[in-house]
Parts: structure tokens; sequence; C-alpha cells
């Protein structure tokens, strides 16, 4: 009589296991702290640990983004400056900040909420659910910091997630989240809860947008990438592109003004999608505004130094008859010292913007630039500028800034410009929670509407209901 090895290894199995003394089943990726190289096997990894992250608490939940926010903040010099190292874009001063302000006041397990109905005919409750995994994709802006933010977000609701990194800034974001993964699991015993690529490309983004097992797409960058997550069939959260336009009326406190948009505009470079990109400026305080901009430390350069620089830092690109201008790779992120030696210009490695008056058809107006060099335009009034800041933010309806101490200017363009965030005499980053009300996030979705990202963005509604008990006020309806 012959037996089948399989089945007596079954056997024996479910026995050890009745006795508590079975071996744990593993898939192989224990110990790989969400580094991969193929992406198929990091979405399933990042399946198993949602599995396995649904059995938990939110008090464990909470345990585990405690570990994203200490080490960005603890580690923030080290990581940040791996970033700037690895990108070379950018202040390495705002990669370190990045990092703290993402791991301070990125919002987490505070902001989930249920919320209950009673009446005559019982109690619903609504809860917020996980999707599962989610996909996201990452710019080389900044690389680590969005997903330290997107992790905390998503885990809070209860998610794992499958990052495809920028290739320019995939190097930090390993380190970062092999450091994330590692605490998390040396303490709670979960892994690659952050799964990342370690050699992005276009294939394996692709594939976690149609894979399966991802529940949900979660993506910062261009039109391209937003156009993709938006036609991958899944739910998205795209932070698509901006142009934030700068309204300066007759009313506004100048000096103010300047600073703030030297803060804004000079903040990393200009990097951020919500950084001051062209000021449009009231005719009557033009002059004194250009003044108030160089009293605060901008450079003014001239025209002819604008059109140097117009003509290096903005290139064409496209098939012919069906090109457009973008910012000249080599300059984006550049400090403002390397914009105006290629305008002719030599200033201090301390400066943090160069400026100048420019019509409204310089390159530098339509395009997202991303560099330090702001151009001015005039105006006749406060509604020919508002106008053109709307025109030139191409209907975006990411963000836009006014300086003015005029409440009906101010309502005129928030009405206007419909944006997803009005910044009101400050600097874009306000709108933040950083010098301003409010928290963070890097992850900004316009095109699909969700704001400023929090824990409740990436999960959904579920609803359950008690039909005529358990509402212990009134009566019950009858019939």
């Amino acid at each position: 009589m012959q037996f089948d090895e399989s089945i007596i290894r079954n056997v024996v199995a479910q026995v050890l296991a009745e006795v508590g003394k079975a071996p744990p089943v593993t898939s192989g990726f224990k110990g790989r702290y969400g580094i991969f190289d193929c992406a198929d096997e990091a979405v399933r990894a990042a399946r198993e640990a949602f599995e396995k992250l649904s059995e938990r608490s939110i008090e464990d939940r909470k345990r585990i983004i405690d570990h994203i926010r200490r080490i960005s903040i603890d580690q923030k010099v080290e990581l940040g400056t791996m970033e700037m190292n690895e990108t070379k874009i950018g202040k390495l001063a705002h990669k370190i900040e990045k990092l703290e302000l993402l791991g301070r006041k990125t919002p987490g397990v505070e902001f989930l909420r249920s919320e209950v109905y009673s009446g005559d005919h019982g109690l619903a409750v609504i809860e917020h659910a996980p999707f599962g995994v989610i996909g996201c994709i990452t710019p080389v802006t900044h690389s680590l910091p969005t997903i330290t933010g997107n992790a905390v977000n998503m885990i809070a609701g209860g998610n794992t997630l499958v990052v495809n990194p920028h290739p320019s800034g995939k190097k930090v974001a390993v380190e970062g989240v092999r450091r994330f993964n590692k605490a998390i699991y040396d303490d709670l015993g979960i892994d690659n809860l952050i799964c990342v690529i370690a050699e992005p490309t276009l294939e394996s983004a692709d594939l976690i947008f149609h894979h399966r097992d991802v529940a949900m797409i979660c993506v910062t960058g261009g039109p391209a990438v937003a156009r993709a997550a938006l036609n991958s069939g899944k739910k998205a959260v795209v932070a698509g592109p901006g142009n934030p336009p700068v309204v300066v009326d007759e009313t506004a406190d100048l000096d103010r003004a300047a600073r703030s948009i030297i803060q804004g505009a000079g903040y990393d470079n200009n990097l951020l999608c919500i950084a001051e990109k062209e000021v449009f400026v009231v005719n009557s305080v033009f002059d004194e505004l250009m003044r108030a901009m160089e009293r605060a430390g901008a450079v003014r350069l001239n025209e002819s130094e604008i059109d140097r620089l117009t003509s290096v830092a903005i290139s064409e690109v496209g098939e012919p008859g069906k090109t457009k201008q973008v910012a000249a790779k080599e300059f984006i992120g550049q400090d403002a010292a390397v914009l105006a030696r290629a305008a002719g210009k030599n200033i201090s490695q301390d400066v943090e913007l160069v400026f100048g008056e420019t019509d409204e058809h310089n390159p530098f107006v339509p395009v997202e630039q991303m560099m330090p060099f702001i151009p001015f335009v005039r105006c006749h009034d406060v509604d020919e500028a508002i106008q053109k800041a709307k025109y030139y933010e191409h209907g975006f309806r990411h963000t836009a800034i006014i300086h003015s101490n005029d409440v009906r200017n101010m309502t005129k363009m928030g009405r206007v410009m419909d944006t997803t965030l009005f910044v009101k005499n400050g600097p874009s980053p306000a709108a933040l929670g950083v010098g301003g009300e409010g928290y963070i996030s890097f992850s900004i979705a316009t095109p699909t509407g969700e704001g400023v990202t929090t824990p409740l963005t990436f999960t959904r509604e579920r609803r359950c209901s008690l039909i005529d008990d358990l509402c212990i006020l009134g009566h019950p309806a009858k019939g």
C-alpha cells in the first residue's frame, strides 16, 4: 500500500498547528523591508501586508505611523542630504525641512471619524474602511517627502502602498522605505507595508496601474502621468500640474507682499507645485513693488538679461507643428545665482530669487518653470490682473495668491479662480499649514478634486444599519 506523502505532510502540519507548534507559512517576502525589483512581487507583498494590517488595531496603525514620523524627523539631515546629492535640484536646507514638516504635520489616525444617524427607525453608523493596496507614483521634486506623507495618510486609513518613484529620486526613496519598514517590522512584526520599486520604469508603473491587486492609484506628476492614472480603470487621486499666479492690487502692503513672494517662490528653488510662478501687479503700485522686492533681498534682472535667461532656460519640445514650451531640465530647481549667471549677471549665492518685468507673452508667464525667477507683469487695474491670472493658471484650479487689503478684491479673485488653494496676504506654503493654519500633504489632488489629501481620502464609506433598535430617544415609528 502506497501513501501520498503530500497528504501525510498536510496532516502533520494540521496537527502541529492545533498545538501551536506549526512553523509560520511565509511567502518569502519577509525581510525584504519593502525593496523589490519586480513590480508584481511588490504588489503581492503589499497585499500580504495589507491582510496582516487588517487584523491590527487603530492603535497599532498609530504606532506604525509614529515610526515613520520619528525617522523623518530624527534622520532628516542624513536623508535630506541624500536626496539633495541624488536629485541635485532645490536647496539642502529645504530638503531637510520638508522631511521634518511631513513627519510632524501630516494627518494621521486622528483624522479618522465615524458618522452616526439615529431616529425613529433605529441607528446607522458610517465608518471609513481601507481600499487595500494603493499604487503610487512620486516625483523627483519631492521624492522621499511625498512617500512620507502618502505613507502616513494611507496607512492611517488602513492601506498599504506600492511606490514607483521617479528614476532620478529612486535611491533616497529606497533607503527611506527600507528604514521605515525595518523599524515597523522590529516593533510590530509586519513587513512591506510600504513597497518600492528599486529600478522604476514606465513598464513597472503600467503594471502597478493595471494589477488586479491594486485597488486605487495616487499619482503626483505632470499631465502624462495624470492621464495614465485616470485611464487605469481604477479610482485615482491625481496631484496634477500647477502654474500659480499672484495678484497684487493698489491696497496691498507691498513690503509684506515682497517678502511673501520671495519666501514662497524661493522655497526649494521653486520646486513646489503651489509656489508663486508669475505676478500680475496693478500699474499704480508696480514700480514701488519692484523696489520692495529689492529691499527684501531679491535681485532684479533687466530686459536684456531676462531675454538671455529665457533663451536658455525655456525650451521647446514635440514634433514640428506640435511643439510646446517647457522649462529646460538643466535649470529646474537650480539656485538663483545659476540663473543670474545664465543671464549674464553675477550675484551672491545667498540670493533666493531673481525677478524682473516682462510682458504676458514671455514664456516664463505661461510655463510652470520650477526655478527661482519670477516675471512681473503690469496691469491697468485689479480686474485685468485677475483675468490674466485666470488665463495663465490654465484652468488647473491648483493654487492662486492675492496681496490686498480690499476684501471685495479678495472675494472677486477667489470666485473667478476657483482654485483648490487660495492664499491671501501670505506666502504659498501657508496654505499647507506652514506659517498658516491647516495640515500638510505633498499630494494635492486638483484634477480629481480631493484637494490636500488626508487619511479619509484613501478610505471608502461603509454603512451599517440597525433597524428599529438602539435609538433610545422618543418612541419607535409605527407601521
